[in-house]
């Protein structure tokens, strides 16, 4: 049973002029600030799935980058067997020597640091 003039059965201290109990006011005060976190974590979701767009889209040029460099590396390899088949031991040998040169001018060049 409800009596006239109290709020919510409770005690006649507790009843506002504005028609509202301390409860009510208390639950709106808490609904409000639920609503705030709410649309705090909306915000943070949504930002959060713009960056998972940008990776994956940053990954998919990634991918493709690294298509085309082993394309490229393995189109290099084969001609490089193609040439240490052949009997081009002439150009192999000027590789191996360019090769021993620079190492040897590399060593000199951290040696006389």
């Amino acid at each position: 049973m409800r009596r006239a003039g109290l709020g919510e059965g409770g005690p006649p201290g507790n009843y506002v002029a504005s028609g509202h109990s301390l409860y009510e006011e208390e639950n709106e005060n808490l609904r409000e600030g639920l609503r705030t976190k709410v649309n705090s974590l909306k915000h943070l979701s949504i930002d959060i799935g713009n960056e998972v767009k940008y990776q994956n889209k940053m990954l998919g040029e990634m991918d493709s980058d690294f298509d085309s460099t082993g394309g490229l590396l393995g189109a290099t390899i084969g001609r490089l067997k193609l040439i240490s088949r052949g009997s081009q031991t002439k150009v192999y040998c000027y590789m191996l020597l360019f090769a021993l040169f620079v190492f040897i001018v590399l060593y000199w060049v951290i040696k006389l640091r």
